[in-house]
């Protein structure tokens, strides 16, 4: 166990002693030497859109492809596991531009292969070896993918022009956003500070200082809005010429594609969420009579409510979850202590570490978790979640590296349900003083995920059907952002203080590979916490269903690994489930603050 004084760094010599290792060397040499082997046998047979089928070399193909694959998955969390905890880590970001270039390499050679894959009569090839039924729901993928590909020369050019087009304009974004600094004028003095201590501002107790850092933002935001808006129009611009040519009916098809999930799930998912509209707005409404204002203003959203000063050192966070993961099964506890044993988990902040948390999934199962722990429930619930991505990686640990490729919208299944299970143990254990602070922070981050999110949803695709035409300005992106707004916070926020400029405040909408990166993350809420009512509703037997769902997850669509446990989520119904739950912590939230 960790001290109160020391918290973990995680370990990363069972994989490399060093960067600058010769291990890791040969290694990384190995990887590249396994690109060029695809590359070569691509090039040999010819490889493409209807070149025949060949058992043999399918075989052979496939067992390269699911090697490099792995690979892959190493030294992208390895070197980011460097370069996240060390800002000044030159080495580890020079490997990491090495990757980027391999990549590259690699994105064109699958793109042959999806092809080829594609073209092959799909009853012949999964009939042909073991190793194709193995990869039954990879084929299915690949023969809808290669009915959306350009020529092999277009696919090509787009891979090699990637890294100075759409990514640069994404490194762009992340440059000048974060570069930006301003002065603040706070109660104590004026304070120059860059755009992300500004924007964290925004969950100070005191309300003369939200909303001073957000008059603050929104004025920094309009003064840097030329560029950014020049990324995002670009960005977007090159997304839809590239879905039109490729024969996807909009952007939002294609998002779907890569989510593993079709229109009726998409759009029960989110009519349920409107429907629930009226309760997130009963709580803004809640929280805005716990603050002692009429209506709440954007720069209110985040506030804290409640006085809990209860602190949680790590040691005592680690049995928390230790003890309560084992009320759920002993291989979710026995994971967790595994993780802490083998010093998986980098809580420490310190300088030159970014913010944040995440769970980095290495081969046969492993995982390393970077956060920086606080002394509060809310890093509780930071590392439970992060080690329910682990387990996730756990489960996944025996199947191959293209069986593992799941979507983000299934990637967050087991991260929310342990969640659930902290936040339920933790309703019980805490005294009525402290059930507030910790209900507030779950529907405030809840009310994100559903009400926030469908304005981010709602405000890219006017995006996506602008830039169809010409580029949209400035003024016209806070239109559309400001609608969005409008047509989900309705009543509950004040109309005249909304935040239009968060086209500008939000990193996703600038991934120029990954569009509509928001209905995912409503989707793993709302999945994982459907998945837990399930539970409590039929615990019998529930764990190994459990288990085998997260093990399968990346090979089958989402509305068949859904039905192996029997939900339906292409049903309202489902969804509305799952914001069931958050209705009644809405509902004991009113009887705590007072109707």
């Amino acid at each position: 166990m960790a001290t109160a004084t020391a918290l973990p760094r995680w370990d990363l010599t069972p994989f490399f002693p060093s960067i600058e290792s010769p291990e890791f060397h040969e290694a990384f040499a190995s990887f590249g030497r396994d690109i060029g082997r695809l590359e070569a046998i691509v090039a040999e047979h010819r490889l493409g859109r209807d070149a025949p089928l060949d058992r043999a070399l399918f075989d052979q193909v496939i067992g390269l492809l699911n090697a490099v694959l792995e690979q892959r998955t190493l030294f992208q969390a390895y070197l980011s596991a460097h370069t996240t905890t060390d800002a000044t880590d030159v080495v580890a970001q020079a490997k990491e531009s090495e990757l980027d270039g391999l990549h590259t390499r690699f994105q064109k050679v699958r793109a042959r292969l999806t092809a080829w894959i594609g073209s092959i009569d799909e009853k012949a090839l999964l009939g042909s070896t073991p190793r194709a039924r193995d990869h039954s729901y990879f084929i299915e993928k690949c023969q809808v993918g290669a009915r959306h590909q350009m020529s092999p020369a277009e696919e090509e050019l787009a891979a090699e022009l990637q890294p100075i087009a759409g990514a640069a304009w994404e490194k762009l974004y992340g440059n000048v956003s974060s570069l930006i600094q301003t002065t603040v004028p706070l109660p104590e003095g004026d304070r120059v500070l860059p755009m992300s201590a500004i924007r964290n501002l925004a969950y100070e107790a005191d309300r003369r200082i939200r909303q001073v850092a957000f008059e603050t933002e929104l004025a920094t935001w309009k003064a840097n809005e030329v560029p950014l808006a020049a990324a995002l129009n670009s960005i977007k611009g090159q997304v839809g010429t590239l879905n039109r040519r490729r024969g996807w009916e909009s952007p939002l098809d294609e998002a779907l594609f890569q989510a593993n999930i079709d229109r009726a799930t998409l759009d029960a998912m989110l009519g349920a969420a409107r429907d629930a509209f009226p309760d997130f707005r009963r709580y803004l409404k809640a929280k805005a009579r716990a603050l002692g204002v009429g209506r709440l203003a954007f720069f209110d959203l985040f506030a804290p409510v409640g006085d809990s000063a209860r602190q949680w050192p790590y040691e005592e966070a680690e049995r928390f979850v230790e003890m309560n993961f084992a009320t759920f099964s002993d291989k979710l506890a026995d994971s967790a202590r595994r993780a802490f044993r083998e010093r998986w988990i980098d809580a420490e902040a310190r300088t030159g570490k970014r913010d944040g948390a995440y769970c980095a999934p290495y081969p046969k199962g492993i995982s390393r978790v970077m956060m920086n722990f606080r002394p509060s429930f809310g890093s509780v619930k930071t590392l439970a979640h992060e080690l329910g991505h682990a387990y996730h990686n756990l489960c996944l640990g025996e199947r191959t590296a293209i069986q593992q490729d799941i979507p983000m919208t299934l990637a967050e299944t087991a991260s929310i349900f342990c969640e659930t299970i902290m936040k339920r143990a933790a309703l019980k254990a805490m005294p009525e003083g402290e059930r507030i602070t910790l209900l507030e922070a779950s529907l405030q981050s809840e009310c994100q995920v559903v009400v926030d999110i469908t304005s981010r949803f709602i405000f890219e695709s006017g995006v996506f059907e602008g830039r169809i035409e010409r580029e949209l300005s400035a003024a016209e992106l806070c239109g559309l952002m400001r609608n969005a707004q409008l047509d989900t916070y309705g009543d509950a926020l004040d109309p005249e203080r909304l935040h239009p400029y968060m086209w500008a405040a939000k990193p996703h909408y600038y991934a120029s590979e990954e569009s509509f990166y928001n209905f995912p993350y409503m989707f793993g809420l709302l999945f994982g916490l459907g998945l837990y009512g399930l539970y409590e509703a039929e615990p019998a037997g529930f764990h190994e269903r459990y288990d085998e769902l997260l093990s399968t997850s990346g090979m089958a669509d989402a509305a068949t690994l859904a039905a192996s446990v029997g939900i339906d989520i292409r049903s309202k119904a489902f969804w509305a489930r799952g914001l069931a739950t958050i209705r009644d912590e809405i509902d004991q939230f009113e009887v705590l603050v007072g109707r």
